[in-house]
């Protein structure tokens, strides 16, 4: 190994393969650097200039050997051990996961060779316009392979989520000393937005939607009345509960219990919910028990499998699974998803747009829910407990578009007019002499 040594032996110059490297000793620290150079004149210029330069640190106190700076990946990284582990039994496994999925999928890719404390809110602009030249979800294509709809970029609602995971990524790095301050996240040229309400069926609307339901599953072949059935309580439960769709579906017959109701004596269910905020009690109205016996009730068909295999069971002299399954304890309330058999049964009977043109799905129940709740003058107190929200999300999306929340008789009142004198006594009383 060819070596060298300049500033009376301070330095050791050493070359490995073409490239010359300077090592030296300062504070009892033996530091090496690459000079990037092949050349040894050149090399013992850097050398010299950095070993001054480790003096001078030396000197001043700082540290000699150069640091690396956290970048987005690390602290992303840190991110999301802390936030699974803090918020277990909290926040739902599907809600962590759409942090790491937001992450993996556009985060990472943007920000995560950048250091920390280089990400200023023009990196999150750019970040935006960079999100805006890219497509949400792709619509059908016609038989061409064209696609019937124009392409768009990603929804409101899907930016406000990205940014949503990096702020969380950036408080993690202010609180581990990385980051002194978190930059201006708010878009620069925000618009102003009108209030739209969710759509939901109105109570005529949700009547004509529990009846089609029923008829299908009436009319529905032997093969499919099953899935049917599943789907018409499935609309009177989420109806009469006010559930999530992604709750009713983690649902098990161990977290429903039918109680008897103090204040009026029917019976109700009262249920353990587990969605995106945790866990959280509920307690239905009436209509929600008829639909879940049914449930109860009901066996899932079993899977016979092909006819082959069914003949080779009795040839080996085994049974053939024919006997139905009730649902047990731990079973799902809601084991299949039926959301094509819903979207045919609301564009059969016209249901599929509410009066703004916005499409109605499963969530619909919940605002349709919370909405009737309201008109019948329910607590929106209590029923934001139930639905495990807060009541400015109810004032803002539900109670602002109700024609029945405003009080017409506080609005409609009128200051009192005095009363006119009689004729405004024109001719004063005469007194006692007669004068007046």
């Amino acid at each position: 190994m060819q070596t060298h040594t300049i500033l009376g032996g301070k330095v050791q110059l050493f070359k490995r393969g073409q490239v010359w490297f300077a090592r030296a000793s300062v504070n009892k620290q033996q530091i090496k650097k690459s000079t990037g150079s092949d050349s040894l004149s050149l090399a013992q210029q850097v050398a010299e200039d950095w070993y001054l330069g480790l003096r001078g640190k030396s000197r001043a106190g700082l540290p000699l050997k150069e640091v690396r700076e956290a970048t987005f990946n690390d602290m992303a990284d840190l991110f999301e051990v802390e936030y699974e582990i803090i918020t277990e039994g909290e926040r739902s496994p599907k809600w962590v996961a759409g942090h790491k999925a937001r992450l993996r999928l556009h985060l990472r890719p943007f920000f995560g060779k950048m250091g920390i404390s280089q990400i200023t809110s023009g990196d999150i602009q750019n970040y935006r316009l960079y999100r805006a030249q890219q497509h949400g979800r792709l619509p059908a294509k016609d038989g061409e392979g064209a696609y019937v709809k124009p392409l768009k970029p990603p929804s409101r609602s899907t930016l406000h989520d990205e940014i949503g995971t990096l702020s969380l990524v950036l408080q993690t790095a202010v609180r581990h000393g990385k980051l002194g301050a978190i930059p201006m996240l708010s878009p620069p040229y925000k618009k102003q937005r009108k209030v739209i309400h969710r759509p939901w069926f109105t109570g005529e609307e949700y009547k004509q939607l529990y009846r089609a339901t029923a008829a299908a599953a009436k009319a529905a072949p032997e093969a499919y009345r099953w899935n049917y059935e599943q789907l018409h309580d499935q609309v009177l439960f989420l109806g009469n509960t006010g559930l999530r769709p992604d709750e009713a579906s983690r649902l098990q017959h161990r977290d429903v219990t039918i109680a008897l109701d103090p204040d009026t004596g029917e019976e109700i269910l009262e249920i353990e919910v587990r969605g995106k905020t945790g866990y959280g009690p509920c307690k239905s109205m009436p209509g929600a028990v008829e639909p879940y016996r049914r449930l109860l009730a009901r066996a899932r068909p079993m899977k016979l499998g092909r006819k082959v295999e069914r003949e080779r069971l009795e040839r080996r002299g085994q049974a053939v699974p024919i006997s139905p399954e009730y649902p047990k304890r731990t079973d799902l309330l809601f084991p299949s998803n039926h959301t094509d058999l819903f979207n045919d049964i609301l564009k059969a009977h016209d249901l599929k747009e509410d009066r703004e043109g916005q499409p109605r799905v499963l969530y619909s129940l919940r605002h349709t829910y919370i909405c009737l709740r309201l008109l019948d003058g329910a607590d929106i107190y209590n029923l934001a407990k139930n639905c495990r929200t807060s009541v400015e999300m109810i004032e803002n999306n539900y109670a602002i578009h109700l024609k029945h929340m405003i009080d017409a008789s506080a609005i409609n009142r009128r200051k009192s007019k005095p009363k006119l004198k009689a004729r405004r006594q024109r001719v004063k009383t005469p007194d006692a002499d007669g004068d007046e």
